[in-house]
């Protein structure tokens, strides 16, 4: 019963595995496809740029009318007040203009007028206040660049996201054809492995014959058991490769990748060839990202150029002020006193003297243009010497593979003629096993040879800027 319940556990779980996998059929441009949509720096990346993009608007708006409304209530609990002087100078100089006398006869004048200070408050109790302000910046030099600039900024994320796109398509090609060319020798392995079986199988009727001896069916099991130990290292190998891959293209361990590009080695050398007409810098991401940097020094340079010029702006004010006061309430009007202000102008803002740091910031901009242009001339100088080793490395690579070519086919046709003989009666074990076993290490060496071609191919593509 235990048993039972453990078979139908297994059997239910097998539905979940096959549900969480996903088996993809890839030729390497669609893995390299997968990789640009999947990999997260470069996600990160283009989320960058939209967040340029934003920045870019936000610059805009800077430029476009700054609209702003305030308001304020305050009561009084306490009246602010100032103090204030009295006299009643000015009732004794009507009387000492008119003549008027005391009740002694005496003529009263200026002075016997009082002084005095009492404390007086403009302030109502109860205040509001309600603003509304427009502001258009006319010109501002730091502005005015920028919104210049804003296209040379977006510009340079984008190149930043072409070379990590460059180095994720590099990656990606290399690992597919270290998985791709692995498989091949692997099927290759796996057919030698087939055909010694079926020689140590044959031999094995020999020996108890009484044709064969003991020494050359040990030997043939040798060189069996070092087969399949090849063939297993290449399918752990292999496995660490796929790891490899799905990993550079962003994909989920889980999923099960089938590589069904065909290799056409013949191709490589006629690329090769027809790669050599012509090159222009441009077609390199990085150099455009220089050129592009370059752009946006100058404007900064011209931006500390434009700091002598001022910076002018246009504003106009509408504001409605209140008060309330009892004292307000003249025949039935009302406690409340409110009145509307508007203000119209325009403010310029010209620094005349700064302590010479304006002029030192446009030195400074020039020497960063001027360095700009030295890592301009030293990227150059690296890609031409990355397209002369690519170049030479390609080369090399193509002529080793087209011996290591004709060797596997010459060690081929040694075993098949080595075989016949064997097959005869002409030609002993030893010779068989032998001649195998060259095969064996042509056919690696072939493969080994097709790989480096292969990857040396994706490196002068990418040197040249065509990957």
């Amino acid at each position: 019963m235990r048993q039972f319940l453990w078979i139908l556990t297994c059997i239910g779980g097998i539905p979940l595995f096959l549900f969480g996998q996903q088996v993809r059929y890839i030729t390497v441009d669609d893995a390299v496809k997968i990789a640009l949509e999947n990999v997260t720096e470069l996600r990160n990346l283009r989320l960058d740029e939209r967040i340029q993009e934003a920045k870019n608007k936000e610059v805009i708006g800077s430029a476009l009318p700054q609209v702003g409304l305030t308001g304020q209530a305050t009561y009084y609990t306490n009246l602010p007040k100032i103090p204030f002087p009295t006299s009643d100078i000015g009732i004794y100089q009507v009387l000492e203009r008119e003549g008027v006398r005391d009740g002694s006869g005496n003529p009263i004048n200026v002075s016997s007028a009082t002084f005095g200070v009492q404390p007086v408050s403009f302030v109502a109790p109860l205040n509001y206040q309600i603003g509304l302000g427009i502001q258009q910046l006319l010109f501002q030099p730091d502005v005015f660049i920028a919104v210049q600039a804003r296209e040379k900024v977006m510009e340079l994320a984008m190149e930043n996201t072409k070379v990590a796109e460059l180095r994720v398509k590099e990656s990606v090609r290399k690992a597919y054809y270290a998985v791709l060319i692995a498989e091949m020798q692997k099927n290759v392995v796996n057919e030698t492995n087939k055909r010694l079986k079926k020689l140590e199988y044959e031999m094995n009727q020999l020996y108890k014959s009484g044709f064969a001896e003991k020494l050359d069916v040990d030997k043939l099991t040798v060189t069996l058991n070092n087969t399949e130990t090849a063939y297993n290292q290449l399918n752990n190998g292999i496995n660490i490769s796929k790891s490899l891959l799905k990993n550079t293209m962003g994909l989920p361990q889980s999923d099960s990748l089938v590589l069904t590009t065909t290799l056409d080695p013949s191709m490589l050398k006629a690329e090769f060839m027809a790669a050599q007409n012509g090159f222009d810098y441009s077609k390199r991401p990085e150099y455009t990202m220089m050129e592009t940097a370059k752009n946006l020094q100058e404007l900064d340079l011209k931006r500390y150029k434009l700091g002598y010029a001022p910076t002018v702006a246009a504003f106009y004010q509408l504001q409605r002020s209140g008060q309330r006061n009892k004292s307000y309430d003249i025949n039935g009007s009302g406690p409340w006193f409110a009145f509307t202000t508007g203000l119209l102008g325009i403010s310029v803002n010209q620094t005349l003297f700064d302590g010479f740091q304006r002029k030192n910031k446009v030195q400074q901009a020039k020497l960063a243009v001027e360095k700009v242009e030295n890592s301009m001339n030293l990227l150059k100088n690296a890609i031409d010497m990355e397209q002369s080793i690519a170049s030479s490395a390609l080369s090399n690579a193509l002529l080793n593979l087209e011996v290591q070519k004709r060797n596997m086919e010459l060690a081929e046709s040694v075993f098949n003629t080595t075989n016949k003989k064997y097959q005869t009666g002409l030609a002993s074990s030893l010779e068989l096993i032998q001649s195998d076993s060259e095969m064996q290490r042509a056919s690696g060496n072939y493969f080994q040879a097709l790989y480096e071609a292969y990857i040396q191919n994706v490196s002068f593509s990418k040197a040249l800027g065509k990957l």
